[in-house]
């Protein structure tokens, strides 16, 4: 059976064991944890939230646990994040953690896609006018930040230090692209390589406003999926937006699951 042909339900348990429930950090310093039914990731001071990956409940179970995590946060002072998953248990859980005072954020959807197919889709040269390429070390993830400053408007400190923290402890696992237009970094993303997994994570995607429309984000998947396809990841997984999912689906990519962060501040 060929990758494109084995069932999403297959896939979606895939990454459930590998992604959600992976006992090994997807970020340098971070720990994984198993509390009873949850499994949790600390993550180091600066480098983003703490957050809930995975969690076996039921309706019985649910509200216990979610204040004990709640409690487990709190005496250390910092704030979590929960991914609700829509097929997690109970079917409810969403509003149990609002009840909880978890508040909640943009949905997103989880989709994924094969490497070969995604690749071969999109081989061919960039856009007119501008070149993809790599881009390493203190200098790329200045312009990796820089450019999801500017696309975002928000504060990237955060991924900033992450990235840093990245390319000295795990070379060549976060690889951070860009496309410039001349010597001007239009468009970055980046592209997560963990041992031990089928999926290769495609994240970022942020382009400058006066370039969106042309191309580039379809340019950056295909670079990364020519190098996942290197490196023999069998799938690529995208957290995708609305503004992104169209041009995915075009890509062959298919949804796993809608995802909700649900966070919590001491």
């Amino acid at each position: 059976m060929t990758d494109a042909q084995l069932p999403l339900a297959g896939i979606r348990a895939a990454y459930d064991a590998q992604v959600r429930r992976s006992a090994e950090p997807d970020e340098p310093g971070a720990r994984v944890e198993v509390a009873g039914p949850v499994m949790r990731t600390l993550a180091p001071a600066g480098q983003g939230p703490s957050r809930v990956t995975w969690s076996d409940l039921d309706s019985a179970s649910a509200d216990g646990v979610i204040a004990a995590q709640r409690a487990f946060f709190a005496a250390r002072g910092e704030p979590f994040e929960w991914k609700l998953f829509d097929y997690d248990e109970p079917a409810d859980l969403g509003a149990r953690l609002a009840a909880a005072g978890l508040v909640p954020g943009p949905e997103e959807l989880v989709m994924a896609a094969p490497t070969a197919h995604v690749a071969a889709l999109t081989a061919g040269p960039p856009p007119a006018g501008v070149r993809v390429e790599q881009v390493h070390g203190a200098a790329g993830v200045e312009i990796v930040t820089r450019v999801a400053q500017q696309a975002f408007g928000e504060d990237k400190e955060q991924l900033r230090n992450t990235l840093l923290a990245s390319q000295a402890a795990w070379p060549g696992a976060v690889v951070l692209v860009a496309a410039f237009a001349g010597d001007r970094p239009v468009s970055a993303a980046r592209a997560e390589f963990l041992p031990g997994r089928d999926f290769a994570g495609l994240w970022g995607g942020g382009t400058l406003p006066d370039w969106r429309g042309r191309g580039l984000y379809r340019a950056l998947i295909g670079l990364r999926a020519a190098l996942a396809a290197e490196r023999g990841y069998r799938y690529l997984q995208v957290d995708a937006l609305p503004a992104s999912q169209p041009i995915l689906a075009r890509l062959g990519f298919e949804a796993l699951a809608t995802t909700t962060p649900y966070t919590w501040e001491p």
